[in-house]
């Protein structure tokens, strides 16, 4: 590709727009397709959504990438709690099915 089209300052109005929009794409693929590998489809839609909410829970639209990381770890730690309480619960059925009794102090 040509340098120079590349770093030529566009006459389009809404090039912020259109740079606000890559950032957000590329943030949101990444972090679906990172917890779809890890956690699975079903904990990446989940976190999809939370990460929407993240977004539209602020005032105005992220204007830097560490901006749009934060949404990202906003919603990271929500999927952790899920991921933290579904892997808590699951122990808990498997020792109640070997006649175990378990208490824990973590409060999900």
């Amino acid at each position: 590709m040509n340098q120079l089209i590349l770093s030529k300052p566009s006459n389009n109005r809404n090039s912020g727009c259109v740079e606000i929009m890559r950032m957000a794409e590329h943030e949101l693929s990444a972090f679906v397709s990172a917890v779809t590998e890890l956690f699975g489809s079903k904990q990446a839609e989940l976190s999809a959504e939370d990460w929407l909410h993240e977004l539209t829970a602020i005032d105005g639209l992220p204007a830097s990438t560490r901006e749009w990381e934060l949404i990202t770890a906003k919603a990271s730690t929500q999927l952790a709690s899920r991921v933290n309480a579904s892997s808590f619960s699951a122990e808990r059925q498997v020792f109640r099915r070997k006649g175990l009794c378990v208490f824990s102090s973590q409060v999900p």
